[in-house]
């Protein structure tokens, strides 16, 4: 999708496999945290190839100001089985600069509304904790926090527990369709999308 120009403003646009660069310079801001339990930074290629896997069936966002790249945020399956299909996983990070903005709420409400329109029911978050910042994030959305799990990862010396939160997101009605692939949405629809939570107040 084309980016549009709006100088000096916030634009959101769809992630390409180019960003990966530019992607890994806010990833790498949190290599060394228990944020992210990925101890080595993945190279170029492989992040571009991670960026274009999870784009052809979920949304992959990426949030600019000035034409700079400031955060990102995708959706991904929550689990592999066929009847876990109407679930999906979310992730956000925001350049240290920019965070306590308002972006995650905007990145993560952006992702929600289009996965809607793909036929996902509940979505979840994974949060390191504590984590202050990002459980008030999910809390704010309106996320429930289902449990945790102790001792799950050891990171930075440490070992880390991880809890989980959930969402629904759309009625769980009988026999539901099979989830379509974000390249299958009508491309006016993500772009509504995307421009309303561009014009969105802080």
């Amino acid at each position: 999708m084309a980016e549009r120009e709006a100088p000096g403003a916030l634009t959101f646009r769809f992630a390409a496999p180019a960003d990966s660069a530019a992607l890994l310079k806010i990833y790498g801001e949190y290599l060394d945290t228990p944020i992210t339990f990925e101890c080595a930074l993945p190279s170029e290629a492989e992040f571009a190839g991670r960026i274009a896997a999870i784009g052809r069936e979920y949304p992959y966002l990426v949030c600019l100001e000035k034409g700079r790249i400031v955060g990102y945020a995708y959706a991904h399956r929550q689990a592999e089985r066929a009847a876990y299909q109407w679930n999906a996983e979310l992730s956000v990070y925001l350049d240290r600069s920019c965070t306590s903005r308002g972006l995650g709420r905007r990145l993560y409400g952006a992702l929600m509304d289009i996965l809607r329109l793909q036929g996902i029911r509940t979505v979840y978050g994974c949060v390191t904790v504590p984590n202050e910042k990002s459980e008030g994030l999910h809390r704010a959305l309106g996320f429930r926090r289902l449990g945790t799990y102790r001792s799950t990862g050891y990171k930075c010396g440490a070992w880390r527990d991880v809890a989980w939160f959930e969402k629904p997101i759309a009625p769980y009605d009988q026999n539901p369709e099979p989830i379509r692939p974000v390249e299958d949405i009508p491309a006016e629809a993500l772009a509504a999308i995307l421009k309303r939570y561009e014009a969105e107040r802080p």
